[in-house]
C-alpha cells in the first residue's frame, strides 16, 4: 500500500472517528493499527461494544469489508463505516445484528 493511501486511510478514520463521537455522544478515537484484531479496531468508540471498520473509498469491496470487520470483531458488534468522495457517509450492519445494534445504541445515546 502507498504512503497516499496510508494517508487517506489514517484521515478516514479521523472523519470517522469525529463524526460518529458527534452522532452518538460519545468518546472516540483513531484505533492503535496493529494487525486487524478486537484490540485494534480503526476506531475505538469508549465503552461502546462496536467493532468500526472504516474504508474511505469510491469503490467500496462491500462483502470484504464486512468480513474483515467480523473477523476483527472478537464479541462486539461489527459494522462498516464508508464514505466516498463528495458523499455522505454510510453504516453498514448485517440484517441479522440489527437488533443487536438497536439495544446498544440507546445505551450509548443515554451514556450508560
Amino acid at each position: 500500500m502507498g504512503r497516499r493511501s496510508r494517508e487517506k486511510g489514517k484521515r478516514g478514520e479521523r472523519e470517522a472517528a469525529a463524526e460518529l463521537a458527534a452522532v452518538l455522544g460519545c468518546t472516540a478515537r483513531r484505533g492503535v493499527q496493529y494487525q486487524g484484531s478486537a484490540d485494534s479496531p480503526d476506531v475505538v468508540l469508549d465503552g461502546v461494544p462496536i467493532h468500526v471498520e472504516c474504508k474511505r473509498t469510491e469503490r467500496l469491496s462491500l462483502w470484504s469489508a464486512m468480513e474483515q470487520a467480523e473477523a476483527d470483531a472478537g464479541d462486539k458488534l461489527p459494522i462498516v463505516w464508508h464514505r466516498a468522495n463528495g458523499r455522505e457517509s454510510v453504516v453498514i450492519v448485517r440484517t441479522s445484528r440489527l437488533a443487536d445494534l438497536a439495544r446498544v445504541l440507546p445505551k450509548v445515546l443515554a451514556g450508560t
